[in-house]
This record gives structure tokens, C-alpha cells and sequence, in this order.
């Protein structure tokens, strides 16, 4: 996603303690590039929030009335998928992670995180990365192992430079890493992400992964 320098990343809190929202809007505002133009207080307003302020990120607790943080993801993603949303709560059990992220959410990050961790994270899933909280990969993995799918073949599915790309990516590193270690364009490196989403039917790097160790494309080892 392309942003005018000029202009901050537009962030939308999503949770129903108003504690919480005031204390991340406190740490975010630390970011010049960062502004919080809105705050929800539940999952319908979330909803309305996201189609009256069209932020570029937005910050989702999982419990919050009306509508969960997956139901939120969910519809924020149907309607806008160029919108990343990054899960922030307290939980961290297997069907939470696996649902916000099957929803789409670009990242899931605990509240025990530290603040410049959390601006981070914002300029990451905006920039169209994945962040996970370090205790939530392992989570994610034996999932993976659990619900595995058999070894397919790739060759007429990714291509060899859309796997090359899709492997870098889920070992963590950056559009701007991939391109230098490939010897890329940022912009080429995007687009092969985008080729790798739209054939996996997915709308995250995250879901991507989970889709390719699911088929056996990539070694759950290699990318522990």
C-alpha cells in the first residue's frame, strides 16, 4: 500500500475498554506518522467506523459487543480489503489466533507488548507484512501440523520466483529484504506477493503461509 509521505498512517481502535484505547492512542501518537482518527467502543461501530473514516489500519480487540473481533475482521476485509487489521488483546488461545488470522487479519499481537513494538507493527501490516506475537507462531504452527493437507505439487500453481519470494516472506523478512536478497524492485516483489495471494485465495502474507504449509510447499522447520 502506497502512502503520500506527507500524510500519517490513519488508524482506526477498536476495543471496548476505554482505558485500553486511551492508553493506544497515548503510545501511537508518539509516532508523527501515526495518527488514531477514530476510536469504537464495540463491533457495529467498528464496522460504521471503517466505512465513514476509511483508515488505513485497524487496531481489533476479539471481545468487544455486538460483533467479535473475527465477525469485525471478517467484514472489514469483505469490504475493504485494502484496509489491515491488526489484532491487539489478551488472548491468546489456538481458535482465537486461528480465526482472526483465517478472517484475514494482517497481524495478532498480545497486550503485554511494549509501545514502540505495537508502532511497529502498524507501519508493518501497512507496508503489507505480517506480525505475530512470538507465542502466537508456535500456536499457529501446530495448527499447521494438526489440520495438514496433503504434499501438492507447484509447478503449474506458483511460480518458481512467486515461491522464492512467498518462502523470504514467511520467514519474516520485509518487501524491501525480499527485493535486495532477489535482486528486485520493492514494486516487483509486491506484485509477485499479490499473484501468491490471489491464487491462494487469501488476502494476508499470514494466511498465505498457513495455506503453504498446509499443502506442503514450505518446511515448517525451516521457517520455526
Amino acid at each position: 500500500m502506497s502512502r503520500d509521505p506527507a500524510r500519517p498512517i490513519r488508524v482506526l481502535l477498536a476495543d471496548d475498554h476505554a482505558l485500553i484505547r486511551e492508553g493506544t492512542r497515548e503510545l501511537l501518537s508518539r509516532d508523527p506518522q501515526i495518527e488514531v482518527v477514530g476510536e469504537a467502543a464495540d463491533g457495529p461501530e467498528a464496522v460504521a467506523l471503517v466505512e465513514s473514516l476509511r483508515p488505513d489500519v485497524v487496531l481489533v480487540d476479539i471481545a468487544m459487543p455486538g460483533l467479535n473481533g473475527v465477525e469485525v475482521t471478517r467484514r472489514v476485509k469483505g469490504s475493504r480489503p485494502e484496509i489491515a487489521v491488526l489484532a491487539l488483546t489478551v488472548h491468546d488461545e489456538s481458535p482465537y489466533v486461528i480465526a482472526l488470522l483465517e478472517a484475514g487479519a494482517a497481524g495478532y499481537l498480545l497486550k503485554d507488548v511494549h509501545g514502540r513494538e505495537l508502532i511497529r507493527a502498524v507501519h508493518a501490516v501497512f507496508a503489507g507484512e505480517s506480525v505475530l506475537h512470538p507465542s502466537v507462531v508456535r500456536t499457529v504452527m501446530d495448527h499447521v501440523v494438526a489440520d495438514h493437507e496433503p504434499p501438492e505439487l507447484h509447478d503449474e500453481f506458483l511460480t518458481d520466483r512467486e515461491m522464492e519470494v512467498l518462502r523470504l516472506a514467511a520467514q519474516g523478512h520485509s518487501n524491501k529484504q525480499i527485493a535486495w536478497q532477489l535482486e528486485l524492485s520493492p514494486r516487483t516483489v509486491q506484485t509477485h506477493l499479490g499473484n501468491v495471494f490471489e491464487k491462494l485465495g487469501v488476502a494476508s502474507r499470514t494466511e498465505a503461509v498457513i495455506a503453504a504449509l498446509r499443502r506442503g510447499w514450505l518446511d515448517i522447520e525451516e521457517l520455526a
